[in-house]
């Protein structure tokens, strides 16, 4: 579990006015099936489930984005692919099961919620149950090209840190 307690900064209200903007369900505890894992769930979501203690948050993104962008305290580091060149990570299944224990949601995080379908779907094959986190840590970009300014673990004032 991460350190602290859920983050008051972030209002009910304002998820579910986020979640209408963008068509999703207003209900934070929503699933949205998904093929070949477990589902896609809403940054809120994962969050309460990770401080509940139903589940591990997995950051998949790479070193150099931690260190360059941000990351979320408390979360286990299990790069998808590598940097330089974005070639797969080949220990993950290793680290993932490490990090994973048995009857533990694994909840994976990269940085706008596509890196982390491929990673929930070998998640899935290793015989975990993996859930996608929507949106990422830092979301899409806006019209201007940056990002956590519309959408994102971040935007949402979920706990993040920077080095």
């Amino acid at each position: 579990m991460a350190a602290g307690g859920p983050d008051p900064g972030v209002s009910r209200g304002r998820l579910a006015a986020l979640a209408e903007f963008r068509g999703m369900s207003a209900s934070p505890d929503s699933i949205r099936p998904a093929q070949g894992y477990a589902g896609d769930v809403t940054p809120r979501t994962a969050y309460d489930w990770w401080q509940a203690g139903d589940a591990v948050l997995v950051d998949i993104r790479t070193s150099a984005e931690l260190e360059w962008v941000g990351f979320v305290p408390g979360a286990v580091h299990v790069a998808w692919k590598q940097w330089p060149g974005m070639a797969l990570n080949p220990a993950f299944d290793d680290q993932l099961r490490a990090a994973v224990p048995p009857g533990r949601k694994a909840l994976l995080l990269c940085r706008s919620g596509v890196r982390s379908i491929a990673a929930a779907r070998r998640a899935t094959e290793l015989g975990l149950q993996a859930y996608n986190i929507l949106e990422g840590f830092e979301g899409n970009p806006d019209g201007q090209a940056h990002r956590s300014s519309i959408e994102g673990w971040r935007f949402l004032g979920l706990p993040w840190a920077q080095n």
